[in-house]
Formats: C-alpha cells, sequence, structure tokens
C-alpha cells in the first residue's frame, strides 16, 4: 500500500496539471492530507462513492499519462544515475563518461 500510495504521489506532483480542480482537491485529500473517503465527501457535500469513484478514475488517468508521458520513470532513472554519480565522484573521479551518455540518451528521448 505505501508504494502506490507513493507511486500516485510523485503521479499526482508531475500531473496535477492536466486534472480539474475537483480532481486535485479530491486527490490532495486523499493522498497527501490523509483525509478519508467520507471526510471528503462531507466536505464536499457528496457521496462517500461519488468521492471513491472520482479518485480511482483520477488514479488511472495518472497512470494514462504516465503511459504516454513517462515524466515520472525518467525521473527514477535520473536520479539512478545521480545517485551512481556520486559513488563515481568518490570512488573514481574520471570514470564518468558512461553516465553522462546515459543522462544525454534519456534527454534525447522522444
Amino acid at each position: 500500500m505505501i508504494e502506490k500510495t507513493t507511486r500516485v504521489n510523485f503521479l499526482f506532483d508531475f500531473y496535477q496539471s492536466l486534472l480539474t480542480e475537483k480532481q486535485r482537491n479530491y486527490m490532495s485529500l486523499y493522498y497527501l492530507d490523509d483525509y478519508s473517503l467520507g471526510e471528503i465527501a462531507e466536505e464536499f457535500e457528496v457521496s462517500r462513492q461519488a468521492v471513491y469513484d472520482n479518485i480511482k478514475r483520477t488514479e488511472a488517468m495518472l497512470e494514462q499519462y504516465e503511459e504516454k508521458l513517462l515524466l515520472f520513470k525518467r525521473f527514477q532513472e535520473r536520479q539512478t544515475i545521480i545517485a551512481n554519480l556520486k559513488v563515481l565522484v568518490k570512488e573514481e573521479p574520471f570514470s564518468m563518461e558512461a553516465l553522462l551518455q546515459e543522462i544525454e540518451a534519456l534527454e534525447n528521448l522522444d
């Protein structure tokens, strides 16, 4: 569950500007502020089921955006490369050419 929550939080960070205000509000309250479905329903004067359905649809939309745009995947890949660079800087400062090429390749993907 924690992994799913973390993933949704990252996807929300990357793609929230593509969501409606209502979707952003529900997702923010549910995932960031840890509101229950009932609390969100009460806040917006809708049914708990309506909140649940909206959150599930929005999660699916976030996953679709990621499938097409790959912003989170590329972020994770950059984080891995950066971590490797930090190790190399300490251990082998002159063998960073391959990692630099990986970064360049990431930025040139279509």
